[in-house]
Parts: C-alpha cells; structure tokens; sequence
C-alpha cells in the first residue's frame, strides 16, 4: 500500500535511517505542506544548501493539499486536541486517510492510531 510520509520520517530518512530509507523503495506521498515543513527543520539544523538539495529530491512525491482536507485536518485536530497533534501531522494523516494510504510517523501522538504505520 503507498505510504505517506511525515517530517519525523523524512527528518530520519535525512540521517540515512535505514528503518525509514527503504520508503524510497516503495511507493511514496509526502503533502506539500510537509515538504515545507521539512525544508525549514533542514534549513534550521543544518544550511541553505542541504535544505535545497532535499527539497529537490522529495519535491517529486510532492501533493498538493485541497481545501477540504485541510478543513477535515483542523476538525481532526481540535477533536483530538488533547493529543496535541500538530497542524501539518493533522493534515498528513487526514490526507493519507481520504486517500487509501498509511501515514508513517514516529511521532506518539498517532502510535495506536488507524491507517499508522508507527516507526520509532
């Protein structure tokens, strides 16, 4: 089944994680939202340079997100605030749930959740 990437994922795939880089072997969804999400940790914790490299790289597996995702993600959210799931882990999950795929993270807030596939 086609996976939809998270920051944490993409974070761990960046330090060469060989738990997280066999997602390149399969197929991959990252949103938008998330890409962007990721160039700036990048940009943060390392430099321009590297964030641009892995902006090129994943831009390909790159989504667009349309409004009404974004609306079920902030209903998700604030349902589940005491989970205190951030806005672009709301939006990933709420995408790869209307979209048939499972959201990978190995953020807590969705280990036991449906459609997860937990990695830490």
């Amino acid at each position: 089944m086609k996976k939809c990437l998270d920051t944490y994922a993409l974070v761990e795939i960046g330090k060469a994680n060989p738990k997280f880089t066999v997602y390149f072997e399969e197929e991959l969804v990252i949103t938008d939202l998330t890409l962007a999400e990721f160039y700036f940790v990048i940009l943060k914790e390392d430099n321009q340079k590297s964030a641009d490299y892995w902006f090129r790289k994943l831009e390909p597996y790159s989504v667009g997100v349309n409004k009404e995702i974004l609306k079920t993600a902030m209903d998700y959210r604030y349902n589940n605030k005491k989970r205190r799931i951030s806005f672009f882990d709301a939006v990933g999950y709420i995408y790869a749930v209307k979209n048939n795929l499972i959201f990978v993270t190995g953020d807590k807030e969705f280990e036991n959740i449906k459609k997860v596939e937990f990695k830490k």
